[in-house]
């Protein structure tokens, strides 16, 4: 098949295109050539230069690749999902456009701008969607528009362009800009004999996938005819919560400490998470597994072990040298640690 995609150079798109290339796909990726990624795609695919806000402008490169199949791994705005159901309607023979859990009402209430009682199920793709529009705006000036719910209704909405939405949990693993990882890795090279955590943020669970796992569901999803108008949710079947994410961390980093937790009055107000911590984020991928096969690729210790890997030889640029931990080990002796 031939398969464009749009981004594919920063976190889960170079592993997605990698996989696509091995599978003998006919590769090209459309990006603007300043992530380090643009520069190292694998041998074989096709790079395609230009600005995404202006992508009908490339509209004759495109008919050239002649794509049967385009991936959208950025689709932030309304406006960005009808340009790209514009530019590809008499081109390609589907779109698949790269969504997130964040469409439901569940997340919403998460971040406090969602009313209704806490839900307690698992979440599948019929689950309700957020009723707010705009979930960043006066948050993240840089995502005013922001709104994958209005995104999908684009993308699913029209008939002579056929659709699939595919809704990512948080991911994780190498290349992953924004280090959620880290974190807590810096306090475990730090030697912490503890890592302290406010405790409804400890209960709390959020659905996560490795990146290449991730990748692995994007190449499912694109290259499956049975693909075709469906949503599909992609994340790891065992839903952690956080102290058990950061016990899983440190078990593959060989890191002796222990995770203890203390109420968020016991806490200064900025090391609690403004959050509703009662509403748990968990994935029903059942019908991924179901109707396309999708089964994890690397087992959990060895998606974690490469994880590390890639962040001890890349750690973020802010990292802190020296942290002051003496709050943490006043609280930790109060609360009798």
């Amino acid at each position: 098949m031939k398969i464009l995609l749009l981004g594919g150079t920063r976190f889960i798109g170079p592993h997605a295109v990698k996989r696509l290339a091995d599978a003998g796909h006919e590769v090209a990726v459309f990006n603007r050539g300043i992530t380090p990624g643009a520069a190292s795609l694998p041998q074989g695919v096709a790079s395609i230069t230009g600005d995404r806000a202006r992508l009908g402008d490339y509209r004759e490169a495109f008919r050239s690749f002649a794509p049967d199949v385009v991936v959208d791994l950025f689709p932030y705005t309304e406006a960005d999902a009808r340009l790209l159901m514009e530019t590809f309607q008499d081109m390609a023979g589907r779109v698949v456009a790269i969504s997130s859990c964040d469409v439901y009402q569940a997340f919403g209430r998460v971040n406090k701008i969602e009313s209704g009682p806490i839900t307690t199920e698992p979440l599948t793709e019929q689950s309700t969607l957020c009723d707010k529009r705009y979930p960043f705006r006066g948050h993240r000036p840089d995502r005013e528009y922001y709104d994958k719910v209005l995104v999908e209704q684009v993308v699913m909405g029209q008939q002579s362009l056929p659709g699939t939405i595919l809704r990512l949990p948080m991911v994780y693993g190498p290349h992953d800009y924004q280090h959620r990882v880290y974190p807590y890795l810096q306090q475990m090279r730090d030697g912490r004999p503890f890592i302290l955590i406010e405790e409804g943020f400890a209960a709390w669970r959020w659905a996560r996938g490795y990146v290449e796992d991730i990748a692995h569901a994007i190449c499912l999803v694109a290259t499956d005819d049975r693909a075709k108008n469906q949503i599909y949710h992609v994340a790891e079947e065992q839903c952690l919560s956080m102290r058990e994410w950061v016990e899983r961390i440190g078990s593959v980093y060989g890191w002796d400490g222990k995770v203890i937790t203390a109420p968020a009055a016991e806490l200064p107000t900025e090391w609690v998470p403004q959050l509703e911590t009662k509403q748990h984020i968990q994935l029903d991928t059942a019908k991924i597994r179901r109707e396309l096969g999708y089964t994890e690729q690397t087992a959990a210790e060895e998606s974690m072990r490469r994880t590390l890997a890639w962040e001890l030889d890349h750690p973020p640029e802010n990292v802190w040298q020296g942290i002051d931990y003496s709050t943490e080990d006043k609280l930790a002796e109060r609360l009798g640690v």
